[in-house]
């Protein structure tokens, strides 16, 4: 990466979003991209031995946070309409390249770290070993391989596996553990993309999720659900569901099941108040009507969930980068939770170091030493307001930049 035995970056204030802190202005970064060292400048240079040539140092203005983490991406995405009529799904060469550019593009907009909830052929697990061998620019991956789904059932058309029966679960299931799947999604009810469906439809039995989650549970991953509605979700609860994607409709009490029981929540809350997003990829107005008629209830679970005090973390949907009301879809999702009532504090831990807990990664989402030095540079102080992430102007990965808008870290080198 370098000749230099370290890199310092000083000058940014440093933030800690699990604590609330600041830790300083100087970030000490090793050869092998991780923090070294993290306080004031005159702090970090004690901690260096008398050797040479010293750390190279490059000065910057404004804050650095970790670089945050998305939780539900779909790299391949590919709704009904012109998305999904825009190229051909069924290749491979041609599926793996649009992943490989919507995850360099994932990376520039500042989500260092993926998590991705369903894709294509196993073709998530290709791309995670090229970023991580450094072939492409990327995020770091936590992937599920392929959704699980009943026949006919949510997410069918696009990249999730059908099974039946308990023992078709169990084997789906291996399947994706075979592949080396660092957790396993299963769609329990209808959602918004299914023409044929409505969002709570329930669409496996107990014995069939059952099976998806002590089989994942016996190999130590998690299960995460696709779900709607309260009756699909209390019924996965009591079966050991670790967490919740969208909820587009929970009650008081499938709410404070979930409390009860640790369970986290990514709300998704963008993908039923995004109208312009879905009408400019031309998505047919069937899906766009059931999305924005979600919204009210989406809104309203969210808020309960709040309140409540359930785990949430952030994730988009949408393509992480995707433009959407003068921002990112990543930040805007950030923007609607605090609107929605969680603190600034609370929505930057829920992309950082609340989501790495969820990831069972407790080294990322945080600047200290040990961790990988995926960081952000921005113009202002997200602490008590998020939409400070609009000023995004740079990113570092694992030591090495990938955006820098104001050539403010040239000296670091680019990938």
């Amino acid at each position: 990466m370098t000749d230099h035995p370290a890199l310092l970056l000083h000058g940014p204030v440093v933030l800690d979003p699990e604590t609330g802190t600041e830790l300083g202005d100087a970030l000490l970064v090793d050869p092998d991209g991780t923090v070294a060292a993290v306080g004031s400048r005159a702090d970090v240079m004690e901690t260096l031995p008398g050797t040479d040539p010293p750390p190279r140092e490059v000065r910057a203005t404004g804050y650095a946070l970790p670089g945050l983490i998305n939780m539900h991406v779909h790299l391949g995405l590919a709704l009904p309409g012109a998305m999904s009529q825009g190229w051909d799904t069924e290749d491979d060469a041609q599926t793996v390249l649009v992943m490989a550019d919507s995850a360099a593009r994932t990376l520039r907009a500042g989500v260092t770290t993926a998590r991705l909830v369903g894709e294509s052929r196993y073709l998530d697990m290709t791309l995670r070993a090229a970023i991580r061998r450094g072939a492409v620019p990327g995020p770091r991956l936590f992937t599920a391989g392929h959704a699980l789904c009943c026949t006919g059932g949510h997410g069918w058309e696009a990249d999730a596996l059908e099974a039946d029966g308990a023992d078709g679960f169990a084997r789906a299931t291996r399947l994706q553990l075979r592949a080396g799947a660092d957790l396993v999604k299963v769609c329990i009810s209808g959602g918004i993309a299914g023409e044929h469906e409505d969002i709570d439809t329930p669409q496996l039995t107990d014995a069939e999720l059952a099976a998806v989650i002590d089989t994942a549970h016996a190999w130590g991953k998690q299960v995460t659900a696709h779900a709607g509605s309260s009756e699909t979700v209390r019924a996965a609860l009591a079966l050991g569901l670790d967490g919740v994607e969208h909820g587009y409709s929970l009650d008081e009490e499938t709410i404070a099941m979930m409390v009860e029981r640790g369970t986290w929540y990514v709300p998704t809350i963008s993908v039923s108040r995004c109208r312009d997003f879905f009408e400019l990829h031309e998505v047919p107005q069937w899906m766009i009507d059931r999305a924005l008629s979600a919204g009210p209830e989406h809104w309203a679970t969210l808020q309960r969930a709040v309140a409540a005090g359930v785990r949430i973390v952030m994730g988009s949907d949408m393509p992480p980068y995707a433009p959407f009301e003068g921002t990112t879809a990543t930040v805007r999702e950030m923007e609607l939770m605090q609107e929605a009532g969680m603190s600034a504090r609370e929505v930057l831990r829920s992309a950082t170091s609340r989501a790495a807990e969820w990831l069972g990664a407790p080294g990322l989402g945080r600047l200290l030493p040990g961790s990988p030095a995926d960081l952000v540079l921005i113009e202002d102080d997200p602490s008590t307001d998020v939409s400070a992430l609009r000023g995004l102007r740079a990113v570092v990965s694992g030591g090495r930049v990938v955006r820098d808008d104001h050539d403010e870290l040239g000296a670091w080198g680019t990938t």
